[in-house]
C-alpha cells in the first residue's frame, strides 16, 4: 500500500506500520490470524468517511456529478490485500475484463480495439461499437447478488462469510465542505475506495456476462466500462438489448444518457441503435478521429477527469 493517503476514522495511517518494520509485521499476522479464524473483524474498521468528489463535468449542483469515496482504516485496507491475494488464487476471471487484472491494462483494451477498427477500416467494411455505461455500478451492486457470484465464482464458504463480515453493520458520515452529517448504516454497494472492492466487481461482472459476453475483441471491459462490437447495427443492438436484460435483471442499470453508438466505414442510410426504443447517441466521427473517440474519448477523457477532479 502506498505511503501518503488519506487516513480513516481511525486516523492511522499505513505509514505507522511501514515504520515499526518487523515488528508490525508480526502484530498483523497475528491479528489478522484471529480476525481470520473468528471470521469477524474490529467494528472500528466498519466505519468509513464519505467525501464527495466531483467528477470535473456538468453541474456542480447536481448529486449525480460527484463521485464518493470512502475514506477507510489503512489496517482494514491491509487485511482486504490479504484477503483478495487468497481470492485470486481461486476464483478466474474471464479474459474480456482488462480492469484490475494481473498483467493487464487499459493499454491492452485500447490497442486491442485499434487493431479491430484499423482492419475494418483497411477492408472498407462497417464495424459498429456500443460504449455501455453503468449507473453507479458500485453503489447499486446488491449484497446478496455478490454473495451469490462468489459462491458461484468457486470462493470457500468461510471467505464468503469474511466478506460479508467486512459488510455486515457498516456505517459512514459524509464530508463536506459546509461539515459532516450523522453516522449511518450502508446497506447496498460496494465500498468506493476499498482495496478489495475492484476484484469483487469483477467477479459479480463475471458471473452476470457470463450468458452474454462474446470473445475479446467483440467484448470489452475495463471494470463497469463495457464495449460491444459487431459488423452489423442490428447484430450491435440485439446484444446491447441482451446485456442490458442480463444487467438489469440482478440489480445493476445501464446509463441511457452516456451510453454511446459509433460506426467505423459509416455507409449512408446505416440508421441509428436503440435500447428499448429509445435511441442511443450516436458520435459522429470518421477516419483519425473515430479512432480518438476509443482511445481518447472513453478511456483517457475519465482519466484526466478523475485527475482534474484530483481523485
Amino acid at each position: 500500500m502506498k505511503s501518503g493517503k488519506a487516513v480513516g476514522p481511525d486516523d492511522i495511517p499505513v505509514e505507522v506500520w511501514k515504520c515499526l518494520g518487523e515488528a508490525a509485521v508480526e502484530f498483523l499476522t497475528s491479528l489478522f490470524n484471529r480476525v481470520l479464524e473468528s471470521e469477524r473483524m474490529p467494528e472500528e474498521w466498519k466505519r468509513s468517511v464519505l467525501v464527495p468528489i466531483f467528477k470535473n463535468k456538468g453541474d456542480v449542483q447536481s448529486c449525480s456529478n460527484y463521485r464518493g469515496i470512502k475514506l477507510m482504516s489503512h489496517t482494514m485496507k491491509l487485511w482486504e490485500r490479504v484477503v483478495e491475494t487468497r481470492l485470486r488464487k481461486v476464483v478466474e476471471i474471464c479474459e474480456q475484463q482488462y480492469g484490475f487484472m494481473p498483467r493487464k491494462s487499459t493499454t491492452d483494451a485500447i490497442f486491442a480495439l485499434r487493431i479491430l477498427m484499423e482492419k475494418y477500416r483497411d477492408g472498407q467494411r462497417e464495424l459498429h461499437c456500443v460504449f455501455v455505461d453503468l449507473e453507479k455500478a458500485y453503489d447499486r451492486v446488491p449484497r446478496e447478488e455478490l454473495w451469490y457470484c462468489m459462491r458461484k465464482s468457486g470462493v470457500a464458504e468461510k471467505y464468503v462469510r469474511v466478506v460479508q463480515d467486512m459488510y455486515e453493520r457498516s456505517r459512514t458520515v459524509v464530508r463536506c465542505a459546509v461539515g459532516q452529517t450523522e453516522e449511518f448504516n450502508v446497506e447496498v454497494g460496494l465500498h468506493q475506495g476499498s482495496a478489495l472492492s475492484p476484484f469483487l466487481f469483477a467477479m459479480v461482472m463475471d458471473q452476470l456476462s457470463e450468458e452474454v459476453r462474446q470473445e475479446s475483441p467483440w467484448t470489452m471491459m475495463f471494470a463497469d466500462d463495457i464495449v460491444i462490437c459487431s459488423e452489423s447495427r442490428e447484430q450491435v443492438e440485439e446484444n446491447l438489448e441482451r446485456w442490458r436484460f442480463a444487467l438489469e435483471r440482478r440489480g445493476m442499470k445501464v446509463t441511457r444518457s452516456k451510453t454511446e453508438y459509433m460506426c467505423v466505414n459509416e455507409r449512408e442510410g446505416s440508421g441509428t441503435v436503440s435500447l428499448q426504443g429509445e435511441e442511443v447517441k450516436k458520435v459522429q466521427m470518421g477516419g483519425e478521429r473515430c479512432q480518438e473517440f476509443c482511445v481518447i474519448g472513453k478511456y483517457q477523457r475519465e482519466s484526466r477527469g478523475r485527475c482534474t477532479g484530483q481523485w
